[in-house]
């Protein structure tokens, strides 16, 4: 290792796998679920593609999903590290076994150069020449950091000699980058690339793997999000991340002057924590970063990739050793329960890619064998070292960084520790000391006083109390122990309403350290496809996503702790003073499968601005996910792939916050579009004005040119989205669709989502309209808009229910825009009453009005 550089002592170390032992009961059953999943796939299956690489007969057909696509090999990489983890903690032969014939089948595969992909190089000759491929160096990341792992966990010393083989191979491709070349590179996501060289460096002591790491490092990143500018927005949160961690690990490798490396990564650490992430801890809409602190407006079914958790727990364990830090601990177990073990199905083991943070959706798991999304094999990785951050060595003792049922052998103390913990279900957590030998010295506990204590922690020693001795965030315990010391540690808890930084009034609820969401039934949970292979939930239906409140929101949050009701021997709650009061119960969210859920829930005033505004936009966003035909995520890799990407002269860039698919002058991009035979439909594309804006374009669709010239807009500077029809005749019989976009003059492109959509319904007319009593005259019928209503004398209002014609229709009653699936209550004025009705076509353009004059009369 070089002299000139001293690496950084941390403040806290690790425990091995092998010496904590969990006892939850909960995640034991997710340990046992993974390692029966690792135990299932064949191996030969795995090393196909790399066999067919090499140029030697695979031994079994390669798997299908991702693994027969150009990111094929990444679930190998994944699989690897997660068998290594598995028999770190639980010793077991058969995974070891697996480990050595894995290694040994890539050693068959690698070339004399120490290249080993299950793809040819070819990939990594397109990426340098600006064209489209599918991130082969987010791939090779993954195979580096598997090999590296089967030795620091499994002892494979095969392993190490062929990832610094490989690593070599890295070397001699990266440092002969020209600063040209390096930038086209380092424009496509590549995982953790620095990372793992970091890693690899560490054990190998190469110059030529330092020096290859630093070329993945990307100053031009680090250097404004250390000086805190937030330049997150559109940007890809799983590219950013693993980033990130590269460059911590830069200054845990080499300490010394590398301090700005450190500075970078607290600083990201802080942005996406304070401003970009939900309730449990998952980030990202459509897998990338929003406008900081605009979260409730990105709310979706493509939220909260489990990649971006998995890594940014990685971010924050590595923090919390460097600095003792408490608030990355208290972070980690937002994120780990209500994130990490929420994306885990425990009767299957299967694992989830988006969390969705809208109200309505369900969660949606893998297949174990034909996704394989980047999901599953970070899943794979979780759910093997689910012991891995419940304890942590100081100098002077052991740091209880995590409140789970588990043993802890800590040998250099000659002592165990078991801990007996049941949170949320009690605010009680026991620990035992027991010792291994007579004496064990003086040391210390030290136990987290985490951040959603609702009352001061108690201490008991053995039965009696001790005082809290609280430093930096941690309660401690410093003495010399005897065999048997008991410390009771009470951590009292309540239920909390937690708001998004753009909508106070859209908030989720937590008991302690656990995330709750109310079940919403099983009703038509299809799911459909995004991305390649990808699948997502469904909401085809409106779903009642707020509450309503008597008085303002604000007061009735500001009495919250007289709001809330929990339900007797269950960890289950109920509201006080909602509409919904008898309808949701909420529960730990982490546990609630196979139905849909609501996790945000917007508190409002019936009939006020803001719950109009709130119907409006839901309207929207159901209108849009429901006419949607195809979509895509311009500039993202994997949907691109999806959509046969092709061109020239073109690139991806971040323009504004918001992603763009580019070409230079002379240059062209295309996809291939799903549409429906024979239907008409239209192309949804979104533009920018202002500077570098407002340059012509020519969209051609099919054989026709449907669009040529500058997008118009009436707005001075940002984007404004187009619609351009596909008529039945110009799309035929076809199921797919080519668009070209073709730019004659400055570089210009599209930005955000495009997609292909059917035309939004005209009609305003409503559907139905019920009164709960009296007699409608004459009866109603969707054309006719004058009726009168009859009711007793004695009536003092009726209810009545409007039904616009296609559920995302609008309806005002007396100009207020109203929740049409609810019914509404009149409130008569004398003998005679008018109801004024305005019914809103789907198009939200298109409005018909409806008269109803109510008379009290004897019937």
């Amino acid at each position: 290792m070089p002299t000139e550089f001293t690496a950084p002592s941390a403040r806290l170390d690790d425990y091995p796998l092998s010496r904590v032992r969990i006892h939850d009961a909960y995640l034991q059953n997710a340990f046992d679920q993974e390692v029966r999943y690792l135990k299932s796939y064949s191996l030969d299956r795995l090393l196909a593609g790399f066999r067919e690489t090499r140029g030697l007969p695979p031994l079994a057909e390669k798997y299908p999903g991702w693994e027969s696509t150009e990111i094929r090999g990444h679930t190998l990489g994944h699989y690897l590290k997660a068998l290594a983890q598995a028999y770190a903690v639980s010793g077991e032969s058969e995974l070891r076994e697996r480990v050595d014939e894995l290694v040994e089948g890539l050693h068959e595969c690698q070339f004399e150069s120490g290249y080993l992909s299950a793809f040819p190089e070819e990939l990594f000759d397109r990426i340098e020449r600006k064209q489209p491929a599918w991130v082969p160096w987010y791939t090779m990341h993954k195979i580096a950091a598997g090999l590296t792992a089967a030795y620091e966990y499994a002892g494979s010393q095969q392993a190490l000699d062929i990832a610094s083989r490989l690593g070599d191979w890295i070397a001699g491709r990266a440092l002969a980058w020209t600063p040209e070349v390096r930038g086209a590179v380092l424009a496509v996501e590549y995982g953790g690339m620095n990372d793992c060289l970091y890693d690899l460096y560490k054990l190998t002591g190469s110059p030529a793997h330092l020096d290859a790491a630093h070329r993945f490092d990307e100053d031009s990143l680090f250097a404004p999000v250390r000086e805190g500018r937030d330049i997150l927005r559109g940007k890809h949160a799983n590219t950013t991340i693993p980033k990130f961690l590269g460059a911590l690990n830069r200054y845990r490798t080499l300490g010394g002057s590398e301090r700005f490396y450190l500075e970078a990564a607290e600083s990201f650490w802080k942005m996406v924590v304070h401003h970009h992430s939900y309730v449990t801890g998952g980030n990202s809409e459509w897998e990338h970063f929003g406008e900081p602190d605009k979260l409730d407006r990105e709310r979706s079914n493509f939220t909260a990739e489990t990649c971006n958790t998995y890594n940014m727990l990685k971010l924050s364990r590595e923090l919390f050793k460097l600095s003792g830090d408490a608030k990355y601990a208290d972070f980690y177990e937002n994120t780990f329960l209500n994130a990490i073990l929420s994306s885990q199905h425990p009767n299957t083991g299967m694992t989830m890619y988006f969390q969705p943070m809208a109200t309505g959706y369900f969660k949606v798991y893998s297949s174990p064998f034909e996704h394989f999304w980047c999901c599953t094999g970070t899943g794979m990785e979780s759910f093997t070292k689910l012991n891995d951050s419940l304890y942590f060595r100081a100098a002077d003792g052991i740091v209880v960084h995590q409140y789970l049922s588990s043993e802890l052998d800590a040998e250099e103390l000659g002592l165990k520790l078991t801990q007996r913990s049941a949170l949320p279900d009690s605010d009680t957590v026991l620990f035992t000391v027991s010792l291994n030998r007579p004496h064990s010295g003086r040391f210390s506990l030290r136990f987290r006083l985490p951040e959603w204590l609702s009352g001061e922690a108690e201490l008991t020693l053995n039965g009696g109390r001790l005082p809290v001795q609280a430093q930096n965030g941690f309660a401690v315990v410093d003495r010399v122990w005897s065999d048997g010391d008991e410390v009771e540690l009470r951590l009292p808890m309540t239920l909390r309403a937690v708001g998004l930084p753009d909508a106070p009034h859209s908030v989720a609820f937590k008991y302690g350290p656990t995330v709750l969401s109310a079940g919403l039934g099983q009703d038509d949970m299809a799911e459909s496809a995004t991305g390649v292979a990808v699948s997502v939930p469904t909401r085809n239906r409106l779903v009642k996503d707020f509450l309503t409140v008597e008085g303002s929101p604000d007061e009735w949050l500001q009495s919250f702790a007289s709001r809330w009701e929990r339900r007797c021997g269950a960890l289950e709650f109920v509201l006080r003073g909602t509409d919904e009061d008898d309808r949701l119960i909420f529960t730990p969210h982490y546990k609630r499968h196979g139905e849909r859920y609501g996790i945000y829930w917007r508190v409002a005033e019936a009939d006020s601005k803001e719950m109009q505004r709130h119907i409006r936009e839901a309207k929207r966003g159901s209108r849009t996910e429901e006419h949607t035909v195809d979509s895509l995520p311009v500039g993202n890799d994997q949907y691109e792939l999806e959509h046969r990407i092709r061109g020239e002269r073109t690139f991806v860039d971040v323009w504004d916050g918001s992603t763009t698919r580019r070409a230079e002058t002379g240059g062209w991009f295309g996809y291939t579009l799903t549409v429906r035979p024979g239907e008409e439909q239209v192309l949804e594309a979104t533009f920018f004005s202002g500077h570098r804006g407002d340059r012509p374009i020519t969209i051609e669709a099919g054989e026709a040119v449907i669009f040529d010239g500058v997008p118009p807009s009436d707005i001075g500077r940002g984007f404004h989205s187009h619609r351009y029809t596909l008529p039945a005749e110009l799309i035929g019989e076809r199921e797919q669709l080519d668009v070209t976009f073709k730019v004659g003059g400055e570089e210009t492109g599209i930005f955000g989502i495009l997609r292909v959509l059917t035309p939004f319904d005209p009609d305003p007319s409503l559907r139905s309209l019920d009164f709960g009593t009296g007699r409608l005259e004459p009866p109603f019928e969707p054309s006719r808009t004058g009726y009168t209503l009859h009711l007793p004398e004695s009536a003092d209002h009726v209810d009545f229910l409007a039904v616009p014609l296609r559920r995302n229709g609008l309806v005002h009653a007396d100009g207020v825009l109203i929740e049409d699936t609810l019914r509404r209550l009149v409130k008569l004025d004398g003998e005679r009453t008018v109801l004024r009705l305005t019914a809103a076509a789907e198009d939200h353009e298109q409005t018909r009005d409806y008269v109803i004059e109510i008379v009290k009369s004897p019937l």
